[in-house]
């Protein structure tokens, strides 16, 4: 005889710290999954009443009784489906806990402690969490389900733990950010403990951005035979169905809703807009501004702003000086219109006249040098942090990551802003993302993807003036930055002669201060300036 259950994967978007908000969300979406799918129990994410990830949140005493207080309510709102719940809980002894709780009839009627505590990367759990020990599995509707949470399905022992414990099913709930190669990261590893347990997995994930992270959803049911059968969207929140089947002692996925993935740049472009539109709603901002200038940085910023956020939102200042090239300001004006964004200019050149007035006393017989250069800058910067002020909208930052990395910006100038949504974008991806954005709408004229890059700062400036090619500099960030290669295994690859290494990674190394003053942005790479990233800014070591 068989038996059908109905699981729902409620992929929904918390807001850390916002516990009564969660809740509500919660319970909206446990009924929705009651009414529309016919739920026997729902599964919602890591730590879900909190949000992911809390950081010192963790920390505060009172924030545990909130907690409770919340479990209760959602345990007396929502009684007619069963749910898994992720949650903090400190013990009376003053350790913390990153818990599931299996609520069934109104009732918390087990519970669980995450094992496997990650603590690299930009995960640091082991400040805050003891680890559990012990399986946790629940008998509903004549299955067995083990519950895990997000690392312990990345080891062997939790899986194992549960199928010696009975379980014919494993539910892991997560919060796992993006990276670009992340969901077929955890495919694979999904696969292998399906191979060790002979055990179908149902992996649950968070969606939204978070200050840098962005989590990208892409929940999934595994059949024991390693095929997804179940495959919810990315980047969106969603309440995906899953049937199992139970015939005797045998639990099966049976296939369902199968969403496309993203690939490529889509799949970049999705979380830059992701991480953009949660950062500014988040906070609570009514909308972004960015310095407009006619290169293709700010121009694929302001295509993403309005993509995430809706022309409405958005403001473009062009800001020219007697080096902006006319090029620039057609170009900076013709996507303006192309996107219907609010737009206008304010020149700068009486500004910086009466700055250089005010200082002509002290650089009085010293020639002009980049100290002129970052005035322009910073002048910018400024006159965007007070349209800021006045209009309650972020300013969106404009360097990419191989500037970040050379320290190719002004600290307090073009870097100054709220949010970067291009600190983790090397800038040959700049260009890709921005072909890409045009093959859906061409919306960046061709011109700013063509030209070659320039500040405009001093007259005829080109980038590489400075700096190497940004294929051969890209390549360097990547092995130095992401990959911990040395100098010479770079040398050995090919990548450039070592003078050029040498010095790409002496200026990754000074421009260290500049980039603990950033904005945050986000994270699409395996390592990302930031929390994923952290050296020392006084330091003598540059290999």
């Amino acid at each position: 005889m068989s038996q059908t259950i109905h699981v729902v994967m409620a992929q929904i978007d918390p807001l850390v710290g916002d516990i009564q908000g969660n809740v509500d969300r919660m319970i909206v979406a446990a009924r929705d999954a009651k009414h529309k799918h016919q739920a026997d129990l729902v599964v919602f994410p890591e730590m879900s009443l909190l949000g992911y990830p809390p950081e010192d949140l963790l920390l505060r005493h009172g924030m545990y009784p909130l907690v409770q207080k919340a479990l209760t309510q959602l345990c007396s709102a929502v009684k007619d489906v069963a749910m898994v719940v992720g949650y903090p809980m400190m013990d009376a002894l003053g350790e913390r806990f990153n818990m599931a709780a299996w609520i069934e009839d109104g009732l918390i009627q087990a519970s669980y402690m995450k094992q496997h505590l990650p603590n690299y990367s930009v995960f640091d759990e082991q400040r805050y969490f003891a680890p559990g020990k012990k399986p946790c599995v629940v008998g509903f509707k004549g299955v067995q389900f083990g519950v895990v949470i997000c690392e312990d399905i990345w080891k062997p022992g939790p899986a194992i733990q549960a199928a010696q414990a009975g379980a014919q099913v494993i539910i892991n709930i997560n919060a796992s950010p993006f990276h670009s190669e992340k969901h077929q990261d955890r495919l694979a590893v999904v696969r292998r403990r399906i191979d060790e347990v002979k055990i179908p997995v149902i992996y649950v994930n968070q969606v939204g951005g978070q200050d840098e992270l962005v989590f990208d959803g892409g929940s999934f049911a595994m059949s024991v035979d390693g095929v997804v059968q179940v495959q919810s969207p990315e980047f969106v929140t969603a309440l995906t169905p899953v049937k199992l089947m139970k015939q005797a002692n045998a639990v099966t996925i049976l296939p369902g809703d199968n969403a496309p993935l993203y690939e490529d740049e889509a799949r970049i472009y999705e979380a830059l807009k992701l991480g953009v539109r949660d950062y500014v709603h988040k906070n609570g901002f009514d909308g972004a501004l960015l310095g407009l200038s006619g290169g293709i940085d700010s121009a694929l910023t302001l295509a993403l702003a309005v993509d995430a956020l809706g022309a409405k939102a958005v403001e473009a200042v062009m800001m020219p000086f007697h080096y902006t090239a006319q090029m620039s300001i057609e170009d900076a004006q013709k996507q303006a219109k192309n996107m219907g964004v609010h737009y206008h200019s304010i020149p700068i050149e009486s500004i910086f006249t009466g700055f250089e007035s005010a200082l002509s006393p002290r650089f009085a017989g010293l020639a002009e040098d980049v100290t002129e250069e970052n005035l322009q800058a910073r002048i910018r910067g400024s006159l965007l942090m007070a349209i800021s002020n006045k209009s309650n909208k972020v300013v969106l930052a404009t360097s990419n990551k191989s500037e970040a990395a050379v320290g190719y910006s002004t600290l307090y100038g073009d870097m100054a802003g709220g949010f970067s949504p291009l600190k983790d974008v090397p800038k040959t991806l700049v260009y890709r993302l921005a072909a890409y954005r045009n093959r859906i709408s061409a919306v960046i004229p061709e011109r700013v993807i063509t030209r070659a890059p320039s500040a405009e700062l001093r007259p005829d400036q080109k980038d590489q003036d400075s700096l190497p090619d940004y294929a051969v500099l890209d390549a360097i960030i990547k092995a130095y930055v992401e990959l911990d290669q040395t100098p010479a295994e770079m040398v050995a690859e090919g990548l450039a002669s070592a003078d050029v290494i040498h010095k790409v990674v002496r200026l990754i190394s000074r421009s260290e201060y500049k980039r603990r003053q950033s904005a945050p942005g986000v994270r699409i790479s395996m390592r990302a300036f930031g929390r994923d990233r952290r050296y020392p800014i006084t330091c003598g070591y540059a290999e």
